[in-house]
């Protein structure tokens, strides 16, 4: 049991993606004179309708993560989602803390998220107290580390930032020299699927008695939104988060290279981690999850290829879409380069779709709050582009239906690398393909309703039309694009007549798609 509550304490607030021990907010505060408190507040439940999965599993984080504070000794005052008295907002619990224990003053970690950092910032005119706000120094690169990089930069590349952490951190390196003569391994990491692959399962976790009452909660007061609770089994104690990465390291790191494209009917996690939910709230430290990757490989567990293709994805990708969200926003928020404004189809609520790819990824993502990368990038994203869907219908979408969506991870992923609204300052060309890409990484095509050799008319798979419509209708924005020149030199090669019925073959399917009933996301 903690100790009682400190007289005129400094108020730490800790929010539900900051479950880490070690947060700045708290290396230099003793429980003696400290009160964290913990807030669950309608505001961050509700502005999106969240997947079910995905507020249960902060929840129940947050509720564990304050009990293991309390058995470290420190006081933590707990403000309950039902709590008569709960404003609903982080500035008003904030406010009523500050009054309740008499304290003189409030510390924080800054937030990952724009909203709640304007939100903070207003605290330090708004409170009647000194209100620190600290760096989150959970991330291998600073936002003025990040800024320094990008200043005067004509083109913001992962692939070069991803080499300063491989530096910095020395991760995969030989002296000044990369692990195996290269940065980069991802050629080796792209394995289709082939027949009778049967990846052992990620670990899910059995609910206790903590995470059964929020699963209560979650399944009453939140019915209406999207998502199963059935198979809920997401790690929400550091032990089950830390038992996860083991689990990963063993079985699965491996094979994780080869197999990370790759796409399975009924296969919802083959290969992956699945550790990205654990890492963005807190029970898990990504560089010490990369150091323990490295040691696989050094001891002779895993293929450089795999280990270089994970780390990538934790000190390169993570960190660069961190920064590039910090230096874009809020404009990315609104972006739209692409002027497209078609409403999210129906499907991508209820997998109601003939197209197999399409209705598999939905269903995972229904029944799991979560897709792999490349389901959620060249089928789902894919189509987006493709269907010209507005940006801020499918970014809303993106961060209400995955366990590890926060807006400073999804939002330049959906705005830069999925839908090129940002005009190309995250990614050099847009992510667009056709049929022949989800036939050669996954297994869908088999059993489609469609054809996918098929290009146009009845029966065709409907990515081929809409591949070359999508070029068509932004060819004046894209043909500068060098990594586009030779789509756009086959399209001009084409006769007017075929050219025409790719244009007219895509039209007759967009008339189909049903819009999304209002009110889905807000």
């Amino acid at each position: 049991m903690s100790a009682p509550a400190p007289s005129t304490p400094v108020i730490v607030p800790i929010l539900g993606d900051q479950l880490s021990p070690h947060i700045s907010s708290l290396a230099d505060r003793s429980p003696d004179d400290t009160v964290i408190l913990m807030m669950e507040v309608t505001e961050e439940t509700t502005y999106v309708r969240h997947h079910k999965a995905k507020i249960a599993m902060i929840l129940s984080a947050m509720r564990h993560f304050a009990e293991e504070l309390r058995g470290a000794g420190w006081t933590v005052d707990y403000v309950r989602l039902d709590d008569p008295a709960n404003t609903g907002t982080f500035t008003g619990e904030v406010a009523r803390a500050v009054e309740r224990h008499g304290a003189r003053g409030v510390q924080a970690t800054e937030p990952g998220e724009w909203r709640v950092r304007q939100a903070m910032e207003h605290w330090r005119t708004d409170l009647p107290v000194r209100v620190r706000i600290l760096p989150d120094t959970r991330f291998v690169c600073p936002l003025p580390d990040f800024y320094q990089w990008a200043a005067g930069r004509k083109e913001l590349r992962m692939e070069w930032f991803y080499r300063e952490m491989r530096r910095k951190t020395g991760l995969l390196m030989d002296g000044d020299k990369p692990a195996g003569g290269r940065w980069n391994f991802d050629p080796e990491n792209r394995g289709g699927p082939e027949a009778g692959l049967k990846p052992p399962a990620p670990p899910r976790y059995r609910p206790d008695s903590i995470t059964r009452e929020v699963l209560d909660l979650v399944s009453t007061r939140f019915a209406r939104h999207f998502g199963s609770l059935e198979n809920f089994g997401w790690p929400v104690t550091r032990t089950e988060a830390e038992a996860a990465r083991d689990a990963f390291l063993a079985d699965r790191l491996p094979r994780f290279g080869k197999y990370q494209d790759a796409m399975v009917a009924g296969q919802d996690f083959l290969f992956h981690a699945v550790l990205s939910p654990a890492i963005n709230i807190g029970l898990l430290d990504p560089l010490d999850l990369c150091r323990r990757a490295e040691t696989e490989w050094r001891e002779g567990r895993a293929p450089l290829e795999a280990v270089e293709g994970f780390t990538r994805q934790i000190i390169g990708w993570r960190e660069y879409v961190r920064g590039m969200y910090w230096l874009e926003m809020p404009a990315l928020a609104d972006a739209n380069g692409l002027d497209a404004h078609r409403p999210l189809p129906d499907f991508y609520w209820t997998g109601d779709t003939p197209m197999r790819c399409l209705a598999d990824c939905v269903r995972t993502t229904r029944d799991n709050a979560y897709a792999h990368h490349i389901q959620r990038l060249m089928v789902l994203g894919n189509f987006a582009l493709l269907a010209g869907l507005r940006p801020q219908d499918v970014a809303d979408w993106y961060l209400v239906v995955y366990a590890d969506a926060f807006e400073w991870v999804e939002l330049p992923n959906v705005a830069g690398m999925v839908l090129h609204a940002d005009k190309g300052r995250l990614a050099s060309k847009p992510y667009a393909a056709s049929g022949a890409y989800i036939d050669r990484m996954g297994d869908y095509c088999g059993k489609c309703a469609f054809d996918v050799k098929r290009k146009t008319g009845e029966g065709a798979c409907p990515f081929n039309a809409l591949y070359w419509h999508f070029l068509a209708r932004n060819e004046k924005k894209l043909a500068g694009c060098h990594r586009l020149a030779q789509p756009y030199a086959t399209w001009r090669r084409m006769s007017d007549e075929k050219r025409a019925e790719y244009l007219l073959s895509a039209e007759a399917f967009l008339r189909t798609l049903d819009p999304a009933k209002p009110g889905w996301a807000r």
